[in-house]
């Protein structure tokens, strides 16, 4: 059976004449999160010093803080002022570690006995040392070793290094005594945010409506009571990274109910900064999501596409007809012309369409990266389930060598679209063509879509089928 442990005389056993500042010193603060676990935490608080030198407490930070960026600022009296020293404790207080930092130590164990009539109990007294804690607490006393203590041990304090909480303790110099506003700021893990966005297309997907929200996770092990909060989107150097330890997620999910956007932007060196327009309260292992954006009746265009392979170039195929699969896309534009037209920082865009009963159906999602405004948004939903290909190889010839080239090849290909739709689409067909290329005859127009790709479109009528031809030669 593990005893019980109680702490006693927990009050002002840390080091003397250390002052200790909580949240409830707090004035301000504010919270900057990056995309990759990454934040800025700055904290004000009014904290009382002594003229001279002391040790500051900085409790309730967070558990993931980086020490080395920690900097600490008087506000009211900076002259005089400077820090020396300074430690972050980590080691939090438990029974186990209060029961392992003793080891070696004497304790009171406390039981109790039944009376020498037989009437009831007692509580004997007894001090013990501590010899190990590994697999089990093993006890010496006075006349014998015990392995397994009924009743508590009593400690005579806490010892230095263990504290409650997550805490920072500061050796400084203060230049006058009274209540001051002292700024720690530092950067930590453990805080993150990603941007979701739901789109809903229109019965005819001519249009959609488009909302973001901000996703705000709290594994640092600290909460941010009321805070200034504020979102930097875009990649940011790091010179090497720290493992930090891991936090078990919290499974609240906490959603702002906001229909207008809350979260301002501005341009921020080579990022974006989004602000909140209140402050909010970050609890520990908490997810909480806040509005980003809306948008209503977006134009958006629906694509079909069949993407071919460059190596289809080099080489004879037996195969009478390769079945292919074609990707559906939607696309529309980042502009104010089409009511949106604001940085979309990087996630996930997940799209709905409501069936003939009017419930919505999801229909696919794909992830877009940090988009500014005026910029193209496309998207790869699926595979089309009523419009097919099948590729066949109609000749293939290798023509050796010609002038600088060491290696020419003519392949013609034949491109089977097949609709079983009630309306005609429109296929694009890209092939991606290596080397020096050159399209000698083909069915339908294309345009030189890079260096080394060609694009076609076919439009299949519905409930039929169309065909593609080309020959092509390469040379490398």
């Amino acid at each position: 059976m593990r005893p019980t442990l109680l702490l006693a005389a927990l009050p002002a056993l840390l080091v003397a004449q250390e002052t200790t500042t909580t949240l409830k010193d707090q004035k301000a603060l504010a919270v900057t999160i990056y995309n990759d676990n990454l934040a800025l935490v700055k904290d004000l608080r009014a904290v009382r010093l002594s003229r001279g030198e002391a040790r500051l407490a900085f409790q309730e930070v967070s558990a993931q803080i980086r020490p080395e960026t920690a900097l600490l600022r008087d506000l009211t009296h900076p002259r005089g002022f400077w820090v020396s020293e300074q430690n972050f404790d980590f080691d939090l207080l438990t029974p186990q570690k209060l029961l392992d930092k003793y080891v070696g130590e004497k304790v009171l164990v406390v039981r109790s006995a039944p009376n020498a009539d037989g009437a009831g109990t007692k509580e004997v007294r007894e001090e013990a040392t501590v010899l190990a804690t590994g697999s089990g607490t093993v006890l010496q006393f006075a006349d014998r070793i015990e392995t397994s203590v009924p009743g508590r041990l009593v400690f005579p304090k806490v010892p230095e290094n263990l504290r409650a909480r997550p805490t920072l303790v500061i050796s400084l110099n203060s230049a006058v005594d009274q209540t001051q506003d002292l700024e720690l700021s530092y950067l930590t893990g453990g805080l993150s945010w990603r941007a979701d966005y739901v789109a809903n297309l229109a019965p005819d997907e001519k249009t959609l409506d488009l909302s973001g929200w901000v996703t705000l996770t709290n594994q640092s092990g600290a909460p941010y009571p009321n805070a200034t909060l504020q979102l930097v989107a875009g990649d940011l150097n790091r010179a090497g990274e720290r493992p930090g330890r891991a936090f078990a997620a919290g499974a609240m999910m906490d959603r702002a109910k906001a229909a207008a956007p809350q979260l301002a932007e501005e341009s921020l060196f080579e990022y974006h900064l989004y602000t909140l327009d209140r402050p909010t309260t970050l609890a520990v292992n908490q997810t909480k999501q806040v509005a980003l954006l809306s948008a209503s009746s977006v134009p958006v265009r629906k694509e079909y596409l069949l993407q071919g392979q460059s190596y289809y170039y080099s080489g004879s195929y037996g195969d009478p007809g390769q079945k292919q699969k074609v990707g559906v896309f939607v696309a529309f534009d980042n502009r104010e012309s089409a009511r949106l037209g604001m940085p979309l920082p990087r996630g996930i865009i997940r799209v709905y369409k409501r069936d003939s009963e009017g419930r919505a159906q999801f229909v696919g999602e794909d992830n877009v990266d940090h988009t500014p405004k005026n910029e193209l948004v496309r998207l790869k939903l699926g595979e089309a389930f009523d419009v097919t290909a099948k590729r066949r190889q109609t000749d293939y010839k290798s023509l050796g060598r010609q002038g600088k080239f060491g290696s020419v090849h003519e392949s013609a290909f034949e491109i089977e679209l097949k609709n079983a739709k009630q309306e005609p689409v429109t296929v694009g067909v890209l092939e991606p063509m290596p080397g020096d290329w050159e399209v000698l005859q083909s069915s339908q127009p294309y345009t030189k879509e890079a260096a080394g790709a060609a694009r076609f479109k076919v439009t299949v009528p519905a409930g039929d089928s169309a065909i593609l031809t080309y020959r092509v030669r390469v040379r490398w």
